[in-house]
């Protein structure tokens, strides 16, 4: 079946640098589950915390399933991330002595799981954003050019 994407942090390639990715499962109910499939994740404003030993995604909203009643969870309520213990306690080393942030990235399918792609990333200063901007603004530009020639 392969993968497909759900959700995507777009605003964090903006705001970090990506140092490197893990993949994470995570812990859902049903109704969440069924939520997700329709569409009703927010990952913006979300974060990961290490508390004794386990991730939890914290911030996350789902939207409540329609036809959920009573099975319906907080959607906000922090979601435990399913990863090896040796990952989480290095990811919890590099936190805590280079001052870097975990955030998850995207929410996809893989197969028929969901699963949370999460970055190790280091915040960007406001002359990292302007480099970007310039080289994305150089090249768009070239492209037009070259466009252009044809």
């Amino acid at each position: 079946m392969g993968t497909k994407t759900i959700a995507e942090n777009r605003q964090v390639r903006h705001e970090y640098f990506i140092l490197e990715s893990y993949e994470a499962g995570i812990e859902l109910f049903g109704t969440e589950v069924k939520s997700i499939r329709a569409g009703g994740v927010n990952l913006k404003d979300s974060w990961i915390s290490i508390d004794g030993g386990e991730a939890f995604i914290r911030g996350m909203h789902i939207a409540p399933y329609e036809k959920g009643n009573i099975f319906n969870r907080d959607p906000y309520r922090p979601r435990r991330l399913l990863m090896h213990k040796k990952e989480i306690l290095k990811l919890f080393g590099q936190v805590k002595q280079a001052g870097l942030t975990l955030i998850p990235v995207s929410l996809y399918f893989k197969d028929s799981r969901v699963k949370v792609q999460v970055g190790l990333c280091k915040g960007k200063k406001l002359y990292d954003k302007r480099e970007d901007s310039k080289i994305r603004d150089t090249a768009r530009e070239i492209e037009r050019a070259i466009k252009n020639e044809k």
